[in-house]
C-alpha cells in the first residue's frame, strides 16, 4: 500500500501486544486509502467486503498469514444501538485513535521505520499498567456498553488497573449493560473466567458494579456484610476460583453459581436459567449442571456404593468434576482424600474399573424379553452385580436376569 502512496500502520491490539512483550493473536492494519482503493489495491478474489460500511475490508493473504482487516481511518457517528456507530466518516490517523475505547488500544506502529504513533497516551498507560478510556469515559461506553467489560477482562489477563475515572464512569453506566446482548457478555465472562486471574476478574466485575447486573441472583450474597453468612460463603466462592486449574468456562462458571443451587431442585432450574439467559450453549448448560448436581457425591466417594460411582466415573465429564471438586475440598477441606479415591479408580487399568456389560438389550430380546421400561431395570441390576463382582459371565448375568423376573422386588 506504501507503494500506491498510502498510509498503512498497525493498529490497536497488535501494537499493545507487541509492546507488552507478547505474541499478537492477529494484525490490524490502519490507512488513508479508503475501502474501494483497497480492494483495487489487493484485488477484488483477495478481498472481502464484510465491514465495508465501517470501512473495513478483509485481505486474504497465504495460508501461513491467514486474513488481515484493513480499515480506513475513521470517525464514528453516534450509537443509537449502544454498539456500532450509525455511520462512519473517513478522516486520518490522529481523529481515528480518538474515537477508540482504550489508550492502550489506540497505537499505530510503523514497521518500515520501526515506530509507534502515540495520539492518545497509550505508551505512557502501558508503563503505567493502567486501562483509561479515551478522551471522557461516560461517552466511550455509551457508545459502546460493553467496553466496560472489556475494561474489565483487560485489567483481568494484564493485571492492570482501571483508571479511577474510568472505573466511576463503569459504575455510573453498569445499568445499561442490559443493552447488549447476551452473546456478548457471555463471550467476555468466557475470556475473564478462563484466566488465570479470574478471581480478580469476578472482583473487578463486582467492583465495577457489573456483576449483579450479570447475575442479579448474586446480589444477596455480594452485598451482604462482612461476617453475616451469605458474605462468608462468596468469599469462599472466591477462593475456589482462585484454586481451579486451567478450567473450563463452564466449569468456572459452576463456582460462581454454585451456592445458588444449594443441591436443591429449585435451585440446579434457577442455574439453569441463568445459562439460558446468558444464550450459554447446551453443552455449557449441561456442564455446570453436572459439575454442581455431583459435587457432593464426589466428595464423599469413599462412602458411595461403587456401582453408583463408577457410572459418575465414566462420564465424559468426570475429569471436569474432579478438578472441580478438588478446588472446593482445598476449600473446605475433608474431602480430599474421596478426590483421591476417584482418581486412583481412574488411574486403574480400564478393564477393572470399567469393564464391558455383561449383557445388552440384544441378549434381552434374544431370549424373548419384549422392549420397554423394564429393559433399563434388568441391565442396570445386572450391571450393579457384576461392578460389585458378584457375577462374571454371561451366562450368570442372565441367571440373575431370569431371577429378577421372577420376583422383581428381590
Amino acid at each position: 500500500m506504501r507503494q500506491e502512496g498510502f498510509q498503512a500502520l498497525w493498529a490497536g491490539g497488535c501494537v499493545r501486544d507487541q509492546l507488552l512483550n507478547l505474541t499478537p493473536k492477529d494484525y490490524d492494519v490502519a490507512t488513508n486509502a479508503i475501502p474501494e482503493q483497497v480492494r483495487r489495491i489487493f484485488g477484488r478474489q483477495r478481498t472481502l467486503a464484510i465491514g465495508q460500511a465501517f470501512g473495513v475490508i478483509v485481505v486474504l493473504g497465504p495460508k501461513s498469514a491467514g486474513q488481515v482487516e484493513v480499515a480506513t481511518f475513521r470517525q464514528d457517528a453516534t450509537y443509537s444501538d449502544g454498539r456500532h456507530p450509525d455511520h462512519v466518516t473517513f478522516s486520518s490517523a490522529p481523529e481515528d485513535a480518538q474515537r477508540r475505547d482504550f489508550t492502550i488500544n489506540g497505537l499505530f506502529y510503523d514497521p518500515l521505520a520501526d515506530q509507534v504513533i502515540d495520539y492518545v497516551g497509550g505508551q505512557q498507560d502501558l508503563q503505567r499498567r493502567v486501562i483509561r478510556a479515551i478522551g471522557d469515559p461516560s461517552q466511550r461506553f455509551a457508545e459502546d456498553k460493553l467496553r466496560m467489560l472489556r475494561a474489565v477482562r483487560f485489567a483481568t489477563v494484564f493485571d492492570f488497573q482501571i483508571d479511577a475515572g474510568t472505573l466511576e464512569a463503569i459504575r455510573q453506566s453498569a445499568d445499561e449493560l442490559t443493552v447488549v446482548s447476551a452473546e456478548r457478555i457471555a463471550a467476555e465472562l468466557r475470556r475473564t473466567l478462563q484466566h488465570a486471574r479470574r478471581r480478580t476478574g469476578v472482583e473487578l466485575l463486582d467492583q465495577c458494579e457489573l456483576l449483579t447486573k450479570i447475575f442479579p441472583e448474586l446480589q444477596p450474597a455480594v452485598q451482604a456484610p462482612p461476617g453475616n453468612r451469605l458474605s462468608t460463603a462468596w468469599q469462599e466462592t472466591l477462593e475456589i476460583l482462585d484454586r481451579l486449574e486451567e478450567p473450563s468456562p463452564a466449569t468456572a462458571m459452576a463456582v460462581v453459581l454454585r451456592n445458588l443451587a444449594g443441591g436443591e431442585k429449585e435451585g440446579l432450574q434457577t442455574v439453569r436459567q441463568i445459562g439460558q439467559r446468558l444464550r450459554l450453549s447446551n453443552e455449557e448448560i449441561a456442564e455446570i449442571d453436572f459439575l454442581i448436581r455431583h459435587e457432593s457425591l464426589v466428595r464423599t466417594a469413599r462412602q458411595q456404593p461403587w456401582p453408583r460411582l463408577q457410572r459418575l466415573l465414566i462420564q465424559p465429564l468426570s475429569g471436569p468434576l474432579l478438578d472441580y471438586a478438588q478446588a472446593v475440598a482445598e476449600v473446605f477441606d475433608g474431602s480430599a482424600p474421596d478426590i483421591r479415591f476417584c482418581r486412583e479408580k481412574l488411574a486403574l487399568p480400564s478393564q477393572q474399573w470399567n469393564p464391558p456389560p455383561l449383557i445388552t438389550g440384544d441378549d434381552l430380546r434374544a431370549v424373548g424379553i419384549p422392549p420397554g421400561p423394564l429393559y433399563r431395570q434388568i441391565l442396570d441390576r445386572v450391571r450393579d452385580a457384576q461392578l460389585e463382582q458378584q457375577i462374571a459371565t454371561r451366562d450368570q448375568a442372565l441367571e440373575l436376569t431370569r431371577r429378577f423376573l421372577s420376583n422383581p422386588a428381590k
